[in-house]
């Protein structure tokens, strides 16, 4: 499992998994992801769109870092699953907790509103 991380504008950062979030993948990537949006506040969108699978292991590492990033004063928002990791998120209520978006850039615009809703 790979992470890229890029800064978008208004101080997004885009963070882009790719692979398989299963108990391999979702090892790789857990420390990583943890250092990168649990560290501090600020305003991540998940890109999705490369994952192909999901296992519980991968659910655990997104809700426990969109909620260390909650706690923060920060949003992390999911972009872009694809049908099969987009019904996982969906069947397993995650869709509840972490928002989750068609594509990068309605999220960009809801963490956006959301940001300038809480200034």
């Amino acid at each position: 499992m790979d992470l890229r991380s890029e800064q978008l504008a208004e101080g997004i950062e885009k963070i882009s998994l790719v692979g398989r979030m299963d108990s391999v993948g979702g090892h790789d990537i857990n420390t990583r992801l943890a250092a990168l949006v649990a560290s501090r506040k600020m305003l991540a969108v998940v890109d999705m769109s490369e994952v192909s699978f999901l296992a519980s292991i991968g659910i655990r590492t997104l809700v426990v870092n969109a909620r260390a990033q909650s706690l923060r004063g920060g949003l992390m928002a999911l972009a872009n699953p694809q049908p099969v990791v987009a019904e996982v998120l969906k069947m397993a209520g995650i869709d509840s907790i972490i928002p989750v978006y068609p594509d990068v850039d309605s999220a960009f615009s809801a963490l956006v509103a959301s940001s300038a809703e809480s200034r």
